[in-house]
């Protein structure tokens, strides 16, 4: 091929854009043979993800990636399923989970045993979307608005702030303003509780995955969300929702009324 030429091929074409996990190794138990049962066995995982579209004018955003967590986050998933006989059913289910995110467009999983022979046992399996039966499963998150001196409960919890009480500087663009308070309450919330910050849908998802509680600084998820007020309790119904959480709690102060919740919103609330 001469400098400056694509393969033949591509067509002149960009080839598509690809993630990968490599050489992910985890021990569990699987196999249909009776001396498999009861003997964890190290997996070896290898995944490659081709996306739907190149990462082209992201701004750095990770909300608009394929995030690496995805991949790792569906092999705990398919290993957590269930006790499986066939490594070819659990790439499926990899697959599968990759494959229900909108931005990956066909995946090839390989998977092989390590400890049956001195070398690797294993199978590869590449599904295109739309080829396989998704089976997208959220883990469940509770949102709680403010909480600064509230006994977390166990499990995936994100703090929503309350505004900050401080007076803010007028002129130019109070809505962005009001969100960038938000944010600022969001670190102070977090420091105050010793809990880390989340500011993207990825981060919040990895927090409901691991079970974690965070702090959510609103501007950058919001920003552009038409009609959506810079007003506190209106976002935590917003997060709420678009997380679909297990429920919502109000922490508020003694006689403050609790909150309007819209007609058809579905999520159970209560006041802590």
């Amino acid at each position: 091929m001469r400098r400056g030429r694509f393969p033949e091929n591509t067509g002149g074409m960009d080839q598509p854009d690809r993630i990968h996990l490599r050489d992910y190794i985890l021990s569990a138990e699987i196999g249909a043979f009776q001396t498999e049962r009861g003997q964890p066995q190290r997996l070896r995982f290898n995944i490659d993800v081709e996306l739907a579209s190149h990462v082209v004018g992201v701004n750095d955003e990770v909300d608009r990636i394929l995030s690496y967590d995805i991949l790792t986050g569906a092999v705990a998933a398919g290993l957590a399923d269930r006790r499986y006989d066939l490594l070819e059913t659990l790439a499926e289910k990899i697959a599968a989970q990759i494959l229900a995110h909108p931005r990956a467009a066909q995946v090839s999983v390989t998977v092989e045993k390590l400890d049956r022979i001195p070398g690797a046992l294993g199978v590869t399996l590449v599904r295109r979307q739309a080829r396989v039966e998704a089976d997208p499963v959220r883990a469940p998150i509770r949102v709680i608005f403010h909480g600064r001196d509230l006994a977390l409960p166990d499990g995936a919890v994100a703090l929503v702030p309350d505004a900050p009480g401080l007076p803010l500087p007028q002129g130019g663009n109070l809505r962005e303003v009001e969100l960038l308070a938000l944010d600022q309450a969001a670190w102070a919330l977090a420091g105050h509780l010793g809990l880390t910050v989340a500011d993207s849908r990825t981060e919040l998802d990895w927090a409901a995955t691991e079970g974690r509680a965070v702090v959510w600084a609103p501007a950058r998820m919001v920003r552009d969300v038409a009609g959506l007020a810079a007003e506190p309790q209106a976002l935590a119904l917003w997060l709420a929702e678009r997380l679909g959480a297990s429920r919502l709690d109000w922490a508020l102060p003694e006689g403050a009324p609790e909150p309007a919740v819209p007609t058809g919103f579905c999520i159970p609330t209560a006041r802590l």
